[in-house]
């Protein structure tokens, strides 16, 4: 069974700045649980079959234009029938009007109601990427994780093969740490993955003979950041004479994290190569890519223009 994430109720109302309508006394320790949320439609007139009371509960515009014309009896059931079932708040988006029987019923059941004047699509939307942030499944992986020209890298490989050395030497090319050692990998949507440092080794590099460095007091703000998007991951692996290593660069390779495929390359390690200039130039290549250029393909082209050319010519000789 995987495990279940929370985010408190409160952190959410710090980072989209909601205002308070009613708050009861265990405000501070309701806790949400699931990212999902939902506009209660059905469930005004009474239709709860398949309800998640887990759920954030959002009204916009059309909710408020329902209930307005009805008798003030007939919105406090409403309300009642929507509260009681221990929902862990309401949220009214879009500047709509708070009706006393919805603040009636919340100091009743104990329910939390917030409102914000977002609009309720672009709040929606908001909110559940920030609550996938926090609640979407999470992995620990080996590794050291760097943004490179805009690129979130994962440098993985067997340990003392040289990640945490590498890592100094890119932030020092100006590029930045997100985490060494342990990284915590989430799937923030269906192909989207996130790495960030577990809170306790956040910004801590460890280097052989050295010892733990802290990368944030000694580079500056600048050479550290909190979380970044996963967009290729490198394995570096010692060199093995003998072993055939892609010369061109044709085949892309992939690997599954958390279902989102994610590209995977090799890269071979022996005295004499500079790793960091090497990460450098995969990260723009990956985001060339990505672009819609590759530069082996482009390259195989040119090169079978250049034969087929030459044939005619022969032939026509």
């Amino acid at each position: 069974m995987e495990p279940r994430y929370s985010v408190k109720l409160s952190v959410l109302v710090g980072i989209f700045d909601l205002k308070k309508e009613y708050t009861p006394p265990d405000y501070e320790e309701v806790k949400i649980v699931t990212p999902d949320l939902n506009r209660p439609g059905l469930q005004l007139v009474g239709f709860f079959s398949h309800f998640d009371h887990e759920r954030i509960q959002l009204m916009g515009t059309v909710e408020i234009m329902y209930l307005k014309p009805l008798p003030s009896q007939e919105r406090r059931k409403i309300f009642a029938e929507l509260m009681k079932r221990g929902i862990p708040a309401l949220i009214l988006c879009h500047s709509t009007e708070v009706f006393p029987e919805c603040l009636e019923m919340a100091e009743k059941y104990g329910v939390t109601v917030l409102s914000t004047d977002i609009d309720t699509s672009v709040f929606e939307a908001e909110l559940i990427t920030t609550l996938n942030i926090y609640l979407g499944p999470r992995i620990t992986r080996h590794g050291t994780m760097l943004e490179v020209y805009g690129e979130g890298i994962l440098i993985t490989g067997e340990s003392g093969v040289g990640k945490s050395e590498t890592a100094i030497e890119l932030v020092k090319r100006g590029h930045r740490l997100i985490a060494d050692d342990a990284v915590e990998i989430r799937k923030v949507s269906y192909n989207t993955l996130f790495v960030e440092a577990p809170p306790l080794i956040r910004h801590i590099i460890e280097l052989r003979g050295i010892g733990v460095v802290d990368v944030m007091r000694l580079y500056g703000m600048g050479a550290i950041k909190t979380r970044q998007e996963l967009d290729l991951i490198i394995n570096i692996e010692n060199w093995q004479d003998g072993m055939m290593y892609d010369r061109l660069g044709l085949e892309n390779q992939y690997t599954s994290l958390l279902g989102v495929r994610v590209p995977i390359q090799k890269i071979p390690v022996k005295p004499g190569r500079n790793l960091a200039v090497i990460i450098e130039v995969a990260a723009m290549n990956n985001r060339q890519k990505k672009l819609g250029y590759d530069t082996a393909k482009e390259f195989t082209e040119r090169i079978s223009r250049h034969f087929e050319e030459s044939m005619k010519r022969n032939g026509n000789g």
